[in-house]
């Protein structure tokens, strides 16, 4: 059965960062423990309700795209045994599914975003000026409407609490220099369309999806944090989809929809959201790693 875990408690290990849903902690040899829990943000706000057993869903997709890109670009996983870092007492089942070991890198500043349909804040941006992250989009394109071509369309790395905010190349061009902008969208439209393509064929559009970059002491990049998991993308199901709605969704667009009904102003403190999306949303996540991984936690 899947484990629930709100927050990570792991005594003599060093905690560095508690984020909306991954605690990271600090391990000898520019090593980190990334233990995803089950909390959930939307809006960037974290909700006060767990979903139970979704960060071992993340983590197990997420696991499962970084072999799947590995001919793409390296990933941060070192591949060891979680259970050999862990604290004395800490039982390691909790940890086994939801935790991994990875290598320490320098993070890339920057929300690396692949879009391939135009939808949430995308959506809102073209309707008021008619462009995307500086790039101009052709008139008449409706909610949901698959793009030309998928577009790299950047935003900033906020604090917990803050918003993210859509940006231009060109920002990231300032923010990283023109070597490490490139490469980093390159990399991301690459990986964008091997998944998408990927996962037409399992009956799965990917809507759009969010990367994490980050450089080894030599330089190279690599995908970390996490990879294509409902989190972080926008997963509809091909049968269902169709131009002019925001299509039902395997991802926390569930959530999302339901804090959009009851008019919530998307600033801390989140409401209680009720057991039926809660329960629903979990059922969302499974499906989705079914599908496209194969892999059930049961």
């Amino acid at each position: 059965m899947p484990t629930t875990l709100s927050q990570s408690d792991l005594p003599g290990l060093e905690l560095i960062h508690r984020g909306k849903v991954r605690d990271v902690y600090a391990l000898p040899g520019n090593r980190l423990l990334m233990v995803a829990t089950d909390r959930l943000s939307a809006f960037d706000v974290v909700l006060p309700d767990p979903i139970p057993g979704k960060g071992e869903m993340l983590t197990q997709i997420s696991n499962f795209w970084f072999a799947k890109t590995a001919h793409i670009i390296p990933n941060h996983l070192t591949g060891e045994d979680v259970a050999s870092v862990l604290p004395a007492g800490v039982d390691p089942a909790l940890y086994a599914k939801r935790a991994v070991i990875t290598k320490r890198l320098k993070p890339v500043p920057v929300e690396a975003i692949a879009r391939g349909y135009l939808i949430g804040s995308g959506w809102k941006d073209y309707q008021a000026t008619g462009a995307l992250c500086g790039i101009t989009l052709p008139s008449g394109l409706q909610q949901a409407q698959k793009l030309p071509e998928p577009i790299f369309t950047p935003s900033t790395k906020a604090a917990v609490g803050d918003h993210d905010e859509n940006v231009s190349f060109d920002a990231v061009v300032a923010a990283v220099g023109e070597p490490l902008a490139h490469a980093v969208r390159d990399a991301t439209l690459k990986i964008y369309a091997f998944a998408a393509a990927y996962a037409a064929e399992r009956g799965i559009i990917v809507a759009d999806t969010k990367f994490e970059f980050g450089t080894d002491e030599h330089g190279v990049l690599h995908i970390m944090d996490e990879m294509l998991t409902p989190d972080s993308s926008r997963f509809w199901p091909a049968d269902e989809y169709k131009v002019g709605i925001s299509p039902p969704s395997y991802d926390k667009q569930f959530v999302r929809d339901y804090l959009e009904r009851i008019g919530w102003n998307k600033k801390p403190p989140a409401p209680q959201v009720p057991a039926d999306v809660i329960a629903g949303t979990a059922a969302k996540y499974a499906e989705a790693l079914d599908k496209l991984a194969g892999i059930r936690l049961d």
